[in-house]
């Protein structure tokens, strides 16, 4: 078995085993998404921009955060206080719903955009090639510049935990990730 033969088979196992026995209901996931609507908007695209757009995320992403902040592996107040109150159902639920809409443009600087996608092939090969998410690796594509600045930003110091990302985060200067934030943005 090759390498990638392997991450494969090892991705496939661990999304059977982080979605035990339950097909995902988009319609009971609208229905719960009341909650999300204050700080990511109507349409899962948030009018903040130091919130993240969840409309067209990777649903293995959302539903993985959310254990993430219901177990507090992920900090932060309100998603916790939130996170709390979902069954495993729940989770899948709106996490397919907030998969199935359509991600949206939050826009750039052109000019940093363009400096950004000259060094945003390193993001791909989690990210997809389009930055549009890879399974349990998030859909950065259409991003507010902002929010995924301060994510970068976290990563870089430590203060959102990562493996990977942090070791990469660490080899950005502060125009780095203003830049591929930008570019992000800008898909």
């Amino acid at each position: 078995m090759n390498h990638i033969d392997y991450k494969i088979g090892l991705t496939f196992l661990l999304t059977l085993l982080t979605f035990p026995g339950h097909a995902a209901d988009i319609n009971a996931g609208k229905s719960k998404s009341a909650a999300c609507m204050g700080c990511h908007g109507a349409e899962g695209v948030s009018n903040n921009s130091m919130w993240p757009n969840l409309a067209g995320q990777n649903a293995a992403y959302i539903a993985g955060q959310l254990k993430n902040f219901k177990s507090g592996q992920r900090d932060n107040a309100t998603m916790k206080a939130i996170a709390d109150g979902l069954s495993d159902a729940d989770m899948q639920n709106l996490a397919a719903y907030f998969a199935s809409l359509p991600g949206k443009s939050a826009g750039g600087d052109a000019a940093l955009a363009q400096t950004g996608k000259d060094k945003a092939a390193m993001c791909m090969g989690c990210h997809g090639n389009k930055l549009q998410g890879n399974g349990q690796f998030p859909k950065l594509a259409g991003q507010h510049p902002k929010y995924l600045a301060k994510q970068l930003n976290d990563f870089k110091k430590g203060e959102r935990k990562g493996g990977p990302m942090t070791a990469m985060a660490k080899t950005l200067s502060d125009d780095d990730i203003k830049a591929l934030a930008e570019y992000m943005g800008a898909l």
